[in-house]
């Protein structure tokens, strides 16, 4: 009889003791899962699984599209609009039309075969451009029209560019204080680009009120071009060396007719130009420059500016549909204030 009490003692203390085991490393398998753990798995393993994550910056394709990409205007322009836009993880693409107005629409074309959500444009030629806008709207394209208007604005979703009219004007008031007693004048221009023809109004407009008149004796279509600007500019001066004033629409113009005036050895011409580059400002700085100024804008922030207003439109965030930047002179007095390596 002891000896049947002590087996089932026995047998009931191993008993409890494999439950006190099972119970044990139920525990510790517990504990290691609560302390190793991590975010794998599904949602319902997962309890940061459940909370609501960011949502992520949307991608989109850009097109660049602008006059000429050897222009360092439009270099500085692109530059600072493709850095925005990488940033914001978008992707931008850029062909060069070279000034030439039917490859531009051809490249457009190519634009919409990519599978562009948006497209930064500044037209070769402002009228011509019409029926590569239609085509861009009805694929479903942002236009974000830059620096230069197209003629039919209602085709663009947004414009950005310097306020040209002043710009044109600014020159046109300097050169009366520095011609009070009026005089010849030329002027290069291109009237394929709407803010060429701005400028040029403006700078009309402003000699109008001269209390002296100024005569135009001779106009130039460069089409925007150095090397076109410089022989320009040389027939004027072989045939008018009395001239008192170039006024040109760019700088790039700017530059030609001022090597055609040096090499001409002519001393006493005034020229304007617009853009404020870095190549004119090199020209201000010199003591026996005959430039005498030119109406500044900022291409850094019109690219960064027509970047972000891609992405609040594609993004269906308000903005403004015509933005104007300010336009400033530069001169031979305050150029060290700017100075001459970059862009303002």
């Amino acid at each position: 009889m002891v000896k049947y009490m002590r087996g089932w003692e026995g047998y009931s203390l191993m008993k409890q003791i494999k439950k006190i085991s099972l119970l044990l490393v139920l525990v510790l398998s517990v504990v290691s899962i609560c302390g190793c753990k991590k975010n794998v798995g599904t949602s319902q393993d997962n309890a940061s699984a459940n909370l609501p994550e960011e949502e992520e910056q949307k991608s989109y394709k850009v097109g660049f599209s602008v006059i000429d990409m050897e222009n360092p205007y439009f270099i500085t322009l692109e530059s600072a609009a493709r850095e925005y836009l990488e940033e914001n993880g978008c992707t931008m693409i850029t062909k060069d039309p070279g000034t030439d107005q039917y490859l531009q629409s051809k490249q457009i074309q190519e634009f919409v075969e990519e599978g562009i959500d948006a497209i930064i444009l500044t037209p070769v030629n402002w009228e011509e451009i019409t029926s590569s806008l239609k085509v861009l709207r009805d694929s479903g394209i942002k236009i974000i029209n830059v620096d230069a208007q197209v003629k039919h604005m209602d085709y663009v979703d947004a414009y950005i560019g310097s306020d040209n009219y002043s710009a044109g004007y600014l020159c046109g008031t300097s050169l009366i204080e520095k011609c009070p007693n009026g005089g010849k004048i030329a002027i290069l221009e291109c009237p394929t680009q709407n803010s060429v023809n701005d400028r040029i109004t403006g700078f009309e407009e402003a000699l109008s009120s001269a209390p002296n008149g100024f005569e135009v004796v001779a106009r130039e279509d460069t089409q925007g071009e150095f090397e076109k600007a410089l022989n320009a500019a040389m027939d004027i001066l072989n045939e008018h060396p009395d001239i008192a004033a170039i006024m040109c629409g760019n700088d790039q113009l700017a530059v030609g007719a001022t090597t055609a005036a040096n090499v001409l050895g002519l001393k006493n011409i005034i020229i304007y130009g617009v853009d404020g580059s870095p190549d004119i400002k090199k020209e201000l700085v010199k003591t026996d420059t005959l430039v005498a100024g030119t109406a500044a804008q900022s291409p850094i922030n019109m690219g960064a500016g027509a970047a972000e207003l891609v992405l609040k439109i594609l993004n269906g965030e308000e903005y403004e549909e015509e933005t104007y930047e300010d336009v400033f002179m530069i001169d031979t007095e305050n150029v060290s204030l700017y100075g001459t390596d970059g862009w303002q």
